[in-house]
């Protein structure tokens, strides 16, 4: 029997158009023998778009931003719960595959709104994605796990409004240039700066605040930029890993999705011991935040052979060149394949959960 999978994507998030692309690849590459795939559209308005079950893949990603479907409220998606209030009922679906980037769908908020309604999906859970999320959460979590990284300060935007120059001196006496200024909350490279100077500080806390309400502020690291995919539930594997090695000064959002100004060394050039400590800090990370089903880890490798975890990302970039699907490709496991093996992880989650007892 088909497994029906709702494939959930846009979002309210400033990752939207990520998020498409993302979902474009994986309708690519499902195999239509083995799922049906049920699109649901969410606008950057946050409008819930159930279009109809497609019969093969789509060509252009400006098809899935549907005008035809079913506005819909998101509990509908469990029939036994809410059913239709449409002639036509829709049924159940099986699995959910959130290929959500940012807030609104990485960060626990759908995750959570899916536990409730007791439905598999794919990834990881409530606590797992909104710790992932915020890189100030992420970052204390790493730090009570033993795990070795660059040093940070954050900041609320109140605070700041009343006191930048506190901000900016705390910046320069703690952690120096050249730093890194972030959203804690977002990904795909969007509002974070580099800083060499008082000038650009000042600039990219103004940026940053833009998109987020909370700032993180990391210490400059020189080091060659390492990521290692990490894959499965209670018993995680590794990846082979990659490098990202970008042709200007940081791995921002053009250089991910626009000019292709990076290049992605797969397998990158790393001793034996060194692959073996970066896979024991990713595996180490993915249990500090009780992840599920699969997340990025990305890492410093210094010249004297230190590592440092920069961050996980609980929904990396998902279409068939991102640097997870690679480096699993890499390691022996290809686009479809890694699609099958997250759904079933997924359902697996999903079976044991339900031998939990909620009574007493």
């Amino acid at each position: 029997m088909k497994i029906k999978l709702g494939l959930v994507y846009g979002g309210k998030s400033a990752e939207h158009n990520v998020s498409l692309q993302t979902a474009l690849a994986v309708i690519k590459a499902l195999d239509l023998t083995k799922f049906e795939i049920h699109p649901i559209y969410i606008t950057s308005n946050g409008e819930w778009i159930r279009g109809n079950q497609l019969e093969g893949a789509v060509s252009d990603v400006k098809l899935l931003q549907l005008d035809k479907g079913e506005i819909v409220s998101p509990l509908a998606l469990n029939q036994d719960l809410f059913p239709a209030k449409t002639e036509i009922k829709q049924e159940q679906i099986d699995v959910v595959f959130p290929l959500l980037h940012g807030p609104n769908g990485e960060d626990g908020t759908i995750q959570g709104m899916l536990e409730l309604l007791n439905m598999p999906y794919v990834g990881n859970g409530v606590l797992s994605s909104a710790a992932g999320m915020d890189k100030v959460i992420m970052k204390n979590l790493f730090a009570q796990a033993g795990l070795e990284q660059a040093s940070y300060v954050w900041f609320i935007k109140n605070d700041w409004d009343k006191s930048p120059e506190n901000a900016y001196s705390r910046v320069e006496s703690e952690l120096g240039y050249p730093c890194f200024v972030k959203p804690a909350n977002l990904g795909s490279s969007v509002g974070i700066s580099k800083c060499n100077d008082r000038a650009g500080l000042e600039k990219a806390f103004k940026e940053a605040f833009e998109y987020d309400r909370k700032v993180i502020v990391e210490e400059g690291i020189a080091g060659r930029e390492i990521e290692i995919g990490v894959l499965g539930n209670d018993h995680p594997e590794c990846s082979v890993v990659g490098e990202i090695a970008p042709k200007k000064d940081f791995y921002d959002y053009q250089a991910k999705y626009e000019d292709g100004n990076t290049d992605l060394i797969i397998p990158a050039e790393v001793s034996e011991e060194e692959y073996e400590m970066i896979k024991e800090m990713a595996i180490k990370s993915f249990k500090a935040i009780d992840g599920a089903g699969l997340v990025r880890a990305d890492f410093f490798l210094t010249k004297d052979g230190r590592a440092l975890i920069n961050e996980v990302n609980t929904m990396p970039g998902f279409t068939p060149f991102s640097m997870f699907p690679l480096l699993w490709k890499h390691t022996g496991v290809e686009y479809p394949q890694l699609i099958e093996k997250l759904v079933h992880l997924a359902i697996e989650r999903h079976e044991a959960k339900q031998q939990i007892k909620h009574t007493f």
